[in-house]
């Protein structure tokens, strides 16, 4: 299928916008893409949105193909447009369409246009070259400040790994409705019990979409639910829930579900997805330190780096550099203090983050366990199915990261622990 030429510009216009506001304004794409993207046809947003992942996953490999070609680097604006055409052409791209898309782009700009004759320049001789070079050049690497500490957590090789995961990019993996039929979505089931599908597209063009019958959630962040396996009739407290998928999963158990988050704007879309599926919930804006009552279990997936999700969001690592961390740490164990509390004698805890530090997730556990003598490891995680035993960490926890999985997609970086209080 050829692309409208109008339509292909257009996506890449808005690449090149998403990436000066990652890299020029050190913004998440969540943060901008609304705004950036609100006027563009659905299959044009999908494409740019595309694109500018595709150019933060190979951020390194673009810039050692371009600095051959340029004596100094241009205004971001251009390199931004550089990086995007380099990206494409190396991976395939038309060069004749390519080429014209981002001089064109470029000789628009009102400060940046005389620069056209250089990008035209650069982009042919990149078409040419940049292939063959592209091909020999090492998986991108994190930046310094997130890859130190994850070295030092998991060793060198590991890291390696992780970093293939992240360049390679994330499938997209669905939870069911209990009994619905996900046939003609033509996936395939992974050992954790989600159906991964390795090429998805527009996602509400998907077969059951608009009947609900799934919902969009990462295999990984899929398992604290099933850890905390909710029964029909309990009272379950989801702290920091929304988007919701976790919601959804306890819901859809026959759980008495109260939905916590914060943030009004991702609440809303908490609600679309129970409106969507059919489900039930109990949904309130509010502070997690708020909250009061006992619940029969309690699930906190705690504010945190996010570091465990960089293979779908490669802007993470481009837009923060690790200063509020300590704060996110020290917020978790003031979080996770007063969740216990909400726990009813004999009832349990989920606590998880999608982070790959361990201070965010194994060492929270284990400060915990020290903290509050009533609490001890639940043992539950040993009868979840598709689990690795080596993932199951020394103070009980479960430690998953990207390059597991590694032959069929990978998964996001997460930790999770079960916690039950004694009873009186």
């Amino acid at each position: 299928m050829t692309d409208h030429p109008s339509s292909a510009s257009d996506a890449r216009r808005a690449a090149v916008a998403l990436l000066d506001k990652v890299l020029g304004e050190g913004l998440l794409l969540s943060e901008c893409q609304t705004q950036i993207l609100e006027r563009l046809e659905p299959a044009d947003r999908a494409r740019a949105q595309r694109l500018a992942l595709q150019v933060l996953r190979a951020l390194e490999r673009a810039d050692r193909v371009l600095a051959k070609h340029l004596r100094k680097p241009p205004a971001l604006h251009v390199r931004n447009a550089l990086r995007l055409g380099t990206v494409e052409l190396c991976s395939g791209g038309a060069a004749h369409g390519v080429v014209n898309d981002i001089v064109n782009l470029v000789a628009r700009h009102r400060r940046h246009g005389q620069l056209k004759g250089l990008v035209n320049a650069v982009l042919r001789k990149v078409a040419t070259e940049g292939p063959g070079e592209w091909a020999k050049l090492r998986v991108p690497r994190l930046p310094k400040w997130l890859r130190a500490p994850l070295v030092q957590a998991w060793g060198s090789d590991a890291m390696l790994a992780i970093e293939a995961a992240h360049y390679k990019g994330a499938p997209l993996d669905l939870s069911a409705k209990p009994g619905a039929d996900l046939a003609a979505l033509e996936g395939a089931m992974t050992p954790t019990g989600s159906l991964r599908l390795q090429e998805a597209g527009q996602v509400s063009a998907l077969p059951g979409y608009e009947q609900g019958a799934w919902w969009v959630q990462d295999a990984a962040a899929a398992l604290p639910a099933q850890l905390l396996n909710a029964a029909r009739g309990e009272r379950v407290l989801d702290l920091c829930a929304a988007p919701g998928g976790k919601t959804l999963q306890m819901a859809a158990s026959g759980a008495q579900v109260t939905a916590v988050d914060i943030s009004e704007n991702r609440l809303a879309r908490l609600q679309e997805n129970l409106t969507r599926t059919g489900l039930s919930a109990t949904v309130v804006a509010g502070d997690v330190f708020e909250q009061k009552g006992q619940y029969d279990a309690v699930l906190l997936d705690a504010p945190c780096s996010a570091t465990g999700t960089i293979r779908r969001h490669p802007d993470l690592p481009h837009a923060k550099d690790g200063a509020g961390f300590g704060g996110l740490i020290e917020l978790q164990a003031q979080m996770l203090a007063h969740a216990w509390g909400l726990v009813r004698p004999g009832g349990r805890l989920v606590y998880c983050t999608c982070s790959l530090l361990p201070d965010e997730g194994e060492c929270q556990v284990e400060d915990m366990l020290e903290m509050f003598p009533g609490a001890r490891i639940g043992d539950r995680l040993k009868s979840l199915s598709g689990i690795d035993p080596s993932w199951i960490t020394e103070e009980g926890g479960l430690r998953l990261r990207p390059d597991y999985w590694a032959e069929i997609g990978g998964m996001d970086g997460f930790y999770m622990a079960e916690l039950v209080k004694a009873e009186v």
